[in-house]
């Protein structure tokens, strides 16, 4: 049986990035279950999904779930983000996002599931000594959540040559934005990304946005980032199970428009998105900030057939709509 006849397995598929993938499979005709702790995670993000209640190191339920839904394909985002916490907490970060896949991927490769879309990070490549970046740029992690990243992709490197297993593993640059229709998008209660902030800066009347930094060797004085929409990127994962499905080799792929923007232009959308300026304060430098990153978006292209549809200005008007209807129903 061809892997795209069956079902998708997608661990974390409540949270930000994979709720918008397991609505672009279905769309796509895809059969689905999601796989989440609910940690993080929300129950009504999956819409029409099938969701386990359960941890990826749950050998038993993630063979059993296999089992039951004829899985033939894995998209992996399950994993703590946090950068900050990731170096105050680094075993929990072992255990989850590099143990916690070994188990995943054992009990994947005994149901037989060889195909992995594997939720990765530009953070792998540290601070760019070159923009764009490629994907074969030096690995050099900074974090222990970037570390842990970086060891996933070359534990499924490994398990490749020692398997039938073959993986992709997405870098993704900065996933922003929502659903068009406003239906899922992002819950800014744990996030530490600009444009969610930007958003309770102008949302919510009790709070300014502090600006990193306004004095580094960029056209504005602002850190420069590629940011990317979430239905993009969710769209890159559709297409990289196609692309294993049809005998793809393992590789890592760098998912960004290739277009860097500033602090300050993704404040002066979300201006124009809310009719209002967003407060904000000018704070030091963060250790650690890289000055300016952004993706070389062409192998993506040629390997996946994917390439970024939206920009800034379609990333901001929807995180706005979205974040504004939550403050409206009060969440």
């Amino acid at each position: 049986m061809n892997s795209l006849d069956g079902t998708v397995l997608v661990t974390g598929g409540a949270g930000y990035i994979g709720s918008h993938t397991v609505r672009s499979l279905r769309e796509a005709g895809r059969d689905v279950v999601v796989l989440d702790s609910l940690e993080f995670g929300r129950r009504e993000a999956v819409i029409d999904a099938p969701l386990v209640v359960g941890d990826i190191r749950d050998q038993d339920l993630v063979t059993a779930t296999c089992n039951e839904h004829g899985v033939t394909q894995l998209v992996h985002f399950a994993a703590y983000k946090a950068v900050g916490e990731s170096m105050e907490q680094p075993a929990r970060y072992w255990r989850n996002n590099v143990a916690g896949t070994v188990d995943l991927v054992e009990a994947c490769l005994a149901s037989g599931v060889n195909d992995i879309v594997f939720s990765s990070s530009c953070s792998v490549n540290g601070t760019p000594a070159v923009n764009p970046v490629t994907e074969d740029a030096p690995i050099q992690p900074e974090s222990v959540y970037a570390e842990s990243k970086a060891m996933v992709e070359r534990i499924l490197y490994w398990y490749g040559q020692t398997s039938d297993l073959r993986s992709v593993s997405l870098r993704y640059f900065n996933a922003a934005g929502a659903s068009f229709d406003g239906r899922i998008g992002e819950d800014w209660t744990h996030s530490q990304n600009l444009i969610p902030l930007a958003m309770k800066a102008v949302l919510l009347k009790d709070r300014r946005l502090s600006v990193f930094g306004d004095d580094y060797d960029t056209p504005d004085g602002t850190c420069i980032r590629d940011y990317i929409h979430v239905a993009d990127l969710a769209d890159a994962h559709v297409k990289s199970l196609d692309y294993l499905a049809a005998g793809g080799a393992t590789t890592a792929v760098n998912v960004g428009t290739g277009i860097g923007s500033s602090v300050y232009d993704v404040l002066e959308a979300t201006a124009a998105a809310a009719g209002e300026p967003v407060p904000y304060d000018i704070a030091p430098r963060r250790a650690g900030d890289p000055v300016a990153t952004f993706a070389e978006p062409s192998y993506a292209q040629r390997t996946l057939g994917w390439s970024a549809q939206y920009g800034l200005t379609e990333i901001v008007d929807t995180a706005y709509a979205w974040h504004k209807s939550q403050v409206e129903l009060g969440r």
